[in-house]
């Protein structure tokens, strides 16, 4: 998708908003980019107000490379926006952050939606990283992430390729992948009693089916959506029928 958004800023954070009315808050996973939400931008923005903020998850001295240190920022952000209401999206570790967002501040939230979150259970890149210049390795491990690897295109790849070669970015992945471990909210879920949506890739290989299925019994009242040939990021490899479901869900809550 070529369509390119303004990036405005607001005390440090990069972020698109486009459109009025309710909040859409969109949050991306560890190596998403504001990319990642292109399809929702310009479906929702005739009737949202949708803003993604491009999360500095590297940019953090690494003592503050953690979901708490992530989450404050958030929290900065949707101050210093002075946002109420907000119908907040999370994919993969975003999905983490928003939960943990969630529980600390419900009463700022209207609706939760979830998509291939970490919070409960997670395969990440890996164990271990490949020696500088495996192109080939993280080729593979992008394609890994989605049902149709033609989705990892050579764009995606080679954003990701930048970021694994970075040593200092690389210790800042363990760190933040280590704090997802340690973070596990199974026993915190029961607090969260918004309406909320988990929207899954049926072929999930990260995040697989059977943790959707925990999420929807641990978040009351929570409806379960599964999208067939789709991996990790619904909201990229299948944007209109997550874009439908989601829409679906938003109008019930308006009714």
């Amino acid at each position: 998708m070529d369509t390119i958004f303004e990036i405005k800023h607001l005390e440090g954070v990069r972020y698109i908003e486009e459109g009025e009315g309710e909040t859409l808050l969109c949050l991306y996973g560890l190596f998403g980019s504001l990319k990642n939400f292109y399809h929702q931008i310009e479906f929702f923005k005739k009737s949202y107000k949708v803003i993604v903020p491009d999360l500095p998850l590297l940019e953090q001295n690494i003592f503050s490379t953690n979901i708490n240190g992530i989450v404050d920022i958030v929290e900065k952000f949707i101050k210093h926006k002075n946002l109420k209401d907000i119908n907040l999206i999370g994919n993969s570790l975003g999905g983490h952050i928003a939960l943990n967002y969630t529980l600390a501040n419900s009463q700022q939230v209207k609706s939760l939606i979830l998509t291939g979150s970490s919070g409960l259970f997670e395969h990440g890149m890996g164990d271990s990283y490949p020696k500088k210049g495996d192109y080939n390795f993280i080729k593979n491990k992008v394609e890994f992430t989605f049902y149709n690897p033609e989705v990892a295109n050579k764009e995606l790849v080679d954003e990701v390729f930048a970021i694994v070669n970075d040593r200092l970015k690389v210790l800042k992945i363990i760190h933040l992948a280590r704090s997802a471990i340690k973070t596990n909210l199974g026993k915190e879920l029961y607090k969260i009693t918004i309406p909320t949506a988990i929207i899954w890739g049926e072929n999930d290989k990260i995040t697989p089916p059977e943790v959707a299925f925990e999420f929807n019994k641990l978040i009351a009242g929570s409806s379960i959506h599964f999208i067939s040939e789709c991996g990790h990021a619904p909201m990229m490899e299948r944007p209109q029928q997550f874009n439908a479901i989601l829409a679906d869900f938003l109008h019930k809550l308006k009714a």
